[in-house]
């Protein structure tokens, strides 16, 4: 398990680099655009600025759950307290709904019956311009870091996105990349309120910022919500760890393994196992404790529960 362990478990200094370069990003970006949107009085630049402090928050969130996550387990709390990252990852998700998409469609909306204003559509492209500057380099931090763990897994960067137990990355890739995605929208509304004199266009392109905000704040929330509720590993993790315990020197048949999730890059172990040779019964339980305690000296294992096969019980295939 040793590669996939090395993918879920980036240095930490490189996940909180990447957290605070979009939250700097997002600060700075939701300032302009707000500036900018009350100059221009363009519908879609209220959605990017409604956006971009919905990121904001999102990242402190992010930074409280990376906090939160990473204590030790204790008495109350067996498995650690990993689930934490999850917890406040869907509070940032939410947040991203809320402040984000719903604003952006409710404004979107109002726009379509309001009288047309003045528009300064320089301003609202200088803003546009330099978000997508900053969102840019954001987006590519988040890249590398995502690039570099995939390979390790030999997973396509999106798939890795998709499947990694790591909340944090997954919600600042996708911000990000929805981030990037926005500007476009919005530039394309604002022109085409500029070309057209019709401002259907701005408010059209502050709900599709909304729209697009509201389906990935869904996605979001419910990998946070598989991943609390019980996500179990993937199979090809699952292979990896029946291997390993096979390769002890302890165990000669494993009759039920599952593994869990229980935070960022931890997992929970219960098998059912034979050990070899033949010996009494407390002797024996002293072995299983032994190799527990080894099973858990890996950083991807946060607990493991062996316990001694049935009679009778049919082996799991390698």
């Amino acid at each position: 398990m040793a590669d996939l362990a090395a993918s879920e478990h980036p240095p930490k200094d490189e996940s909180l680099l990447t957290v605070i370069i979009a939250l700097a990003a997002n600060v700075l970006i939701a300032v302009a655009k707000s500036v900018a949107a009350a100059f221009t009085g363009s519908a879609s630049m209220v959605a990017e600025a409604a956006h971009s402090w919905a990121d904001a928050g999102n990242e402190v969130l992010l930074l409280v759950a990376a906090r939160l996550s990473t204590r030790p387990r204790d008495r109350t709390h067996p498995f650690g307290y990993g689930r934490e990252a999850y917890v406040w990852s869907m509070f940032a998700a939410f947040g991203l709904f809320t402040a984000g998409s719903i604003v952006s469609v409710w404004h979107g909306l109002q726009s379509l019956a309001a009288e047309e204003a003045e528009t300064q559509y320089l301003w609202g492209y200088v803003i546009l311009a330099l978000a997508f500057v900053l969102e840019g380099i954001s987006f590519l931090q988040a890249r590398r870091q995502t690039v570099r763990l995939a390979a390790r897994s030999s997973l396509h960067p999106l798939r890795y996105v998709a499947l990694t137990s790591n909340p944090t990355l997954r919600a600042v890739y996708v911000e990000d990349a929805a981030a990037l995605i926005g500007i476009v929208l919005a530039a394309g509304g604002m022109g085409l309120h500029q070309l057209t004199g019709n401002p259907i266009w701005d408010a059209a392109g502050s709900i599709l910022v909304g729209l697009l905000l509201g389906v990935l704040a869904i996605y979001l929330i419910g990998k946070n919500r598989d991943f609390l509720v019980g996500q179990a590993v993937s199979a090809p993790i699952r292979a990896r760890a029946l291997a390993a315990l096979l390769e002890t020197g302890e165990i000669e048949r494993v009759t039920f393994l599952h593994l869990e999730f229980v935070g960022p890059g931890k997992v929970f172990m219960i098998a059912a196992v034979d050990m070899t040779g033949d010996e009494p019964e407390t002797r024996v339980a002293e072995r299983v404790a032994r190799v527990e305690r080894r099973i858990e000296d890996h950083e991807l294992v946060e607990r493991a529960l062996l316990t001694l096969s049935t009679p009778g019980a049919p082996a799991i295939e390698a």
